[in-house]
């Protein structure tokens, strides 16, 4: 029977991974950037300008609300996680090092898709039973879309819910438990025999820590993320930036590799990896997964919001995917490429590739660090899901599920620090791809929105501007 279950899956999920998922995602991004003018290019010296700037503001939402940084760091804790780390690692041994130029691209395109999606949630959200801001894919297909597409948001919720258990939460915990049981092997602090009851213990506090976050209310997972997702990814750049500037001679060739790589694999690999398509293939999949725009999940975030303008909300979504992709995966591609560890290409690899690049350079003591941002990665990823869980079983059956649900993700966490999660895996990254295909059609269907909203925001900025000068302008000359 389980043989059955895994070719089936394996069949789905090659289709909707492969040629076809990237032709939608890259010609949505396309459209989308063509549309807006290339705004995530065009704007982006103002979207740093207005995501740090707010970042530093202090604040406070209004209730059933998170600030504008809080709904940031939500929705990083969910998409930085173990894919920049295990992801970047897989797509460079099976694509090639060229599979990082890739990345890059889908991320460009992914910036203006990731805008749309964080704009159309917060234009379209709206409160809940609870008093609660709530939005998302589903939500702006309801409210932003004809009757007959609704059904259409009931999909997106379903795919999510099947989702959220595997990606968001056993994955994750798993993640969390091999890299502490790694780090204690290391130093002889236990045994092999005594892990697995080490591993109940973790599991069971995982799943307090989980139901306590959760429980607690939207405004419970702002306070954790905001202080969480900042402290990991500080912590994690500059472990990444050590290996750079300690191994900066290797940095030109590096480069040269990724971009040749990126149109002649072989040549770069060895052979090991000689098709063109498969670097390509891995560098955008790897990319989307990492960042997940397209995928529809991190506007859930941003949709709770406290805020009247959807655009400069949106202008998040370019933040996030530079901060995810081009920031954090660009270093982690190149603490493997330049610290010179041996990439089997051709071969599967995941976090155990970044973390030798990490301990090539400073040595053992560092698997310490590298396990405690791993836990943080993979903790934080289970925290933004289980609030898109949240909004997805809400979605799909009201307010009164949510406790429930939230009680069984958290127990969940048992299972994914005592069981082998193979199978799971799989089954939910196919669920996760599944997720884009109601998404897109919805962010397709209402660009013209985004372009209308775009165009208002930017000439009201524009008169805003005009009017503080000529304020100025009168003030100088009244002295």
């Amino acid at each position: 029977m389980l043989s059955v279950i895994e070719k089936v899956n394996d069949v789905v999920n090659n289709f909707i991974w492969g040629v076809p998922a990237m032709i939608c995602i890259i010609g949505v991004g396309l459209l989308l950037s063509f549309r807006t003018g290339f705004i995530q290019i065009r704007k982006f010296p103002y979207a740093m300008k207005v995501t740090l700037g707010r970042m530093l503001k202090k604040r406070e939402a209004s209730d059933g609300a998170l600030t504008p940084f809080q709904a940031v760091c939500t929705a990083l804790a969910a998409t930085v996680g173990t894919g920049n780390v295990a992801g970047v690692a897989g797509a460079i041994a099976i694509g090639g090092p060229g599979a990082v130029f890739w990345m890059w691209i889908s991320a460009l395109l992914g910036m203006c898709t990731k805008f749309s999606e964080v704009t159309l949630a917060v234009h379209f959200h709206e409160r809940n039973a609870n008093g609660d801001l709530v939005g998302g894919p589903m939500y702006y297909i309801k409210n932003g879309l004809k009757k007959h597409w609704h059904w259409l948001a009931y999909l997106f919720s379903a795919f999510g819910v099947l989702t959220v258990f595997g990606t968001g939460n056993a994955t994750q915990v798993n993640t969390i438990i091999t890299a502490i049981d790694s780090a204690l092997y290391n130093y002889d602090i236990i045994s092999k025999e005594s892990a697995s009851t080490l591993n109940l213990i973790l599991g069971i506090v995982l799943a307090a820590l989980i139901a306590l976050i959760l429980l607690g209310g939207i405004k419970r997972i702002g306070q954790v993320t905001e202080k969480l997702v900042p402290f990991m990814a500080v912590m994690y750049i500059l472990l990444a930036l050590g290996v750079v500037i300690i191994n900066f001679k290797a940095i030109p060739g590096v480069f040269g590799a990724i971009i040749e790589g990126a149109f002649n694999p072989s040549a770069v690999t060895g052979g090991a990896v000689g098709s063109f398509f498969m670097s390509m293939k891995k560098g955008v999949s790897r990319g989307i997964f990492s960042n997940e725009a397209g995928l529809g999940t991190g506007s859930i975030a941003h949709a709770c919001a406290d805020t009247k303008k959807p655009v400069k909300q949106g202008f998040f979504g370019i933040f996030e995917v530079f901060v995810d992709t081009i920031v954090i995966c660009t270093l982690t591609a190149l603490v493997i490429l330049c610290s010179g560890v041996s990439v089997g290409y051709g071969e599967a690899a995941g976090a155990e590739l970044t973390i030798s690049g990490f301990t090539s350079t400073y040595g053992g003591w560092v698997s310490i660090f590298t396990a405690v941002a791993m836990c943080c990665f993979a903790f934080s990823t289970i925290i933004g899901w289980g609030l898109y869980g949240t909004r997805c079983i809400e979605f799909l059956f009201g307010t009164k599920a949510n406790k429930l649900f939230m009680v069984v993700y958290s127990l969940v966490a048992i299972v994914g620090a005592t069981m082998n999660l193979g199978l799971m895996w799989s089954i939910a990254e196919t669920f996760n791809g599944l997720m884009v295909i109601p998404n897109l059609i919805a962010v397709f269907l209402l660009s013209g929105v985004v372009v209308k909203l775009v165009k208002e925001y930017l000439a009201g900025e524009g008169a805003a501007s005009t009017l503080k000068n000529s304020r100025e302008e009168a003030k100088r000359t009244f002295l």
